[in-house]
């Protein structure tokens, strides 16, 4: 069966968010990567946003589960039953039917973790599975043309990890990952406000903050906003007025974590590379590029052009769907094995992109 007579079909598995892309279709799914359990029965009770409007609002039998944690898959037996119930609800059944599914996963995923997440997807019926890295599709997804022998620098800020990646000739050459990033941003949010004010604000909350107030650069208007959490010590509702200025040295402190692993990064490159990141800079993607300020922090302290994807929350699961051309062109010249693994040796992948 030729690549055209499948369905393609791309999943961004991201801590914050999962996207579906079907081929002709275009964004199927985007929904929080959350769900809520019932504690008695263990029988799930609300899938994507319908569990991320419970956060914080539930009772004692109401557990809510993360399956992908900080880059990590956390629960496994969840993060499965995310994918079918997704695809359920979309009533895609068919669709999954001699498909070529493509999970787009952190860089953290392990191999074992892979293998029961494209599991998953063959028991559904796919009759290919291939997994690519997040950070490699959100290159793709920025408009970088990854074929070329061209170094570029992706800083992909998601939910739970940032991954910063060199790649060159359709490949990574280089990557690290970090556990700063969305998620981090806003623990850092509540333990400053726990430790500033004497008041315990929620998850959703210090997201608010960090979206309506973050920034790393200063700007023409300073801005402050109400927040209400419980006080640590009378426990009765309080009320805290915080400022621009406030957060923006919480996430500058946050971020010097995120320049360090740059750093690093830099200093093993290869040095044919190095010249064509001085040319090419940064490209961030990721939720995270869309904090006030950021193109100039970077672009301050490296002394580099940095871009910001044009489409940071859709991006990864746009890069998958440029990525469809490039399978295509591998399947017709037998890069892939039956079941989607690379049979063919890595320093002959330029010839079959």
């Amino acid at each position: 069966m030729k690549f055209e007579d499948r369905t393609y079909i791309a999943l961004d598995l991201g801590t914050s968010n999962i996207l579906a892309y079907v081929a002709k279709q275009g964004i199927v799914y985007n929904e929080p990567s959350i769900m809520a359990y019932d504690n008695v029965s263990n029988a799930l009770v609300a899938l994507g946003t319908d569990a991320y409007n419970m956060i914080g609002k539930t009772h004692e039998n109401i557990r809510m589960v993360v399956p992908i944690r900080d880059g990590v898959i956390t629960d496994l037996e969840a993060a499965k039953e995310m994918l079918k119930n997704i695809f359920n609800k979309l009533k895609m059944a068919n669709e999954w039917h001699k498909s070529v599914i493509l999970l787009a996963c952190p860089s953290e995923v392990t191999e074992l973790e892979r293998d029961a997440l494209k599991q998953v997807a063959f028991n559904m019926g796919a009759e290919m599975v291939l997994v690519e890295e997040e950070v490699k599709m959100a290159a793709l997804g920025a408009g970088i043309n990854i074929e070329l022998p061209k170094g570029h620098v992706v800083i992909d800020i998601g939910g739970g990890t940032t991954d910063i990646a060199i790649i060159a000739s359709g490949d990574i050459i280089i990557s690290k990952s970090i556990k700063v990033a969305g998620n981090f941003l806003d623990d850092e949010i509540k333990k400053y406000i726990r430790s500033e004010y004497n008041i315990t604000i929620g998850d959703k909350t210090a997201e608010t903050v960090k979206k309506d107030l973050g920034s790393l650069a200063k700007t023409k208007a300073e801005k402050s906003m109400s927040v209400f959490g419980r006080d640590i010590i009378s426990g009765l509702p309080k009320e805290a007025l915080i400022t621009t200025d406030e957060i923006r040295n919480v996430l500058i402190n946050a971020f010097s974590k995120i320049t360090d692993l740059i750093i690093e990064l830099m200093e093993n490159t290869p040095p044919e590379l190095a010249g064509d990141i001085v040319k090419n800079g940064f490209t961030i993607c990721g939720g995270g590029s869309l904090i006030t300020g950021i193109q100039e922090y970077f672009s301050s302290i490296f002394s580099v052009p940095v871009i910001i994807s044009p489409n940071p929350l859709t991006g990864v699961v746009e890069g998958a769907k440029a990525f469809e051309k490039i399978v295509a062109v591998r399947m017709e010249n037998g890069y892939y094995g039956k079941n989607g693994e690379n049979v063919k040796q890595a320093n002959n992948k330029s010839k079959y992109l």
